[in-house]
């Protein structure tokens, strides 16, 4: 287990959690300049939030061929290897309907973004008793799902698509010649049950730590429900703007908070690498 990292170096700014007992392996400690440490929930998972945004809070160009964080990220090196060690941290990583179409070719693990550092990235999850690859979990209100994806067609993985009772008969028939082991949940009438669906990955899947890696709406909504714990963020030092042509979404969408009202975040470390800052951060909600 002796990963290479990226080609920047992180500079740890500060660390709330420095004195905290050791979680991961020595040598991914060194790259990063410090630890990951999970919450135990006796309910649901730990669940963690990563994004890159712009100087101007925007997640996506939202042009073809440029809606993907790697353009918002500047293809930082660094944002891409922080974000294979999240991965590999996890024991499900979960997105929307919309980040599947906008990445068909995807899959979400360490060693499909970060190949350099592979062999390590598959010790490090069996040092840290995860599965192989991590479970995938698609949200679809109505089960449109491309079935030509990646991740459809490898019997490797482990998909639940998580639907409304319209959508689980659409996405059924849509992968029912998938090779990869899928299941899909009816989880709601007309939305999905975020609640019910931690509670499902809890006690069901044995998730433990969950990533969730967007879009907006999804991070909107499970803030709203009061279900993430931490914030990775990248802030890119690019500037994206918008005018009146396809939005260009900002990190949180489809939701609105009233003042006093709004969930807050706690800073709890800081790092740089070059011009791009990454920050930890943990939520405390109003109720």
């Amino acid at each position: 287990m002796q990963p290479t990292g990226p080609k920047g170096q992180f500079v740890l700014l500060f660390d709330e959690e420095a004195n905290k007992p050791p979680f991961l392996p020595e040598p991914f400690r060194r790259i990063y300049g410090g630890d990951i440490r999970a919450l135990e929930h006796p309910d649901r998972p730990y669940t963690y939030i990563n994004f890159v945004t712009s100087r101007d809070g925007r997640v996506s160009f939202s042009e073809p061929g440029h809606a993907g964080g790697s353009d918002v990220a500047c293809f930082s090196d660094a944002d891409t290897w922080l974000m294979a060690l999240l991965r590999a941290c996890a024991d499900a990583v979960m997105m929307g309907e919309g980040t599947l179409a906008a990445e068909p070719d995807h899959l979400w693990t360490s060693e499909f973004i970060a190949p350099c550092d592979a062999e390590a990235f598959t010790a490090l999850r069996s040092e840290l008793g995860r599965s192989r690859f991590p479970l995938h979990v698609f949200l679809s209100l109505e089960g449109n799902v491309n079935p030509s994806a990646a991740v459809f067609a490898d019997s490797a993985f482990q998909v639940l698509i998580a639907t409304t009772s319209a959508g689980k008969e659409r996405a059924e028939a849509l992968l029912k010649d998938a090779s990869a082991q899928i299941e899909v949940l009816d989880l709601g009438a007309d939305t999905v049950d975020l609640h019910r669906l931690v509670r499902l990955l809890h006690s069901t899947y044995r998730v433990k730590s969950l990533l969730c890696e967007g879009g907006p709406r999804v991070y909107g909504s499970m803030l709203q429900a009061g279900l993430v714990d931490d914030e990775f963020l990248t802030l890119s030092p690019v500037m994206l703007g918008s005018d009146d042509g396809p939005k260009r979404p900002s990190l949180v969408e489809g939701v609105r908070f009233a003042p006093g009202k709004a969930p807050r975040s706690t800073l709890l470390s800081l790092r740089r690498v070059g011009d791009h800052l990454f920050m930890r951060s943990r939520w405390t909600y109003h109720h």
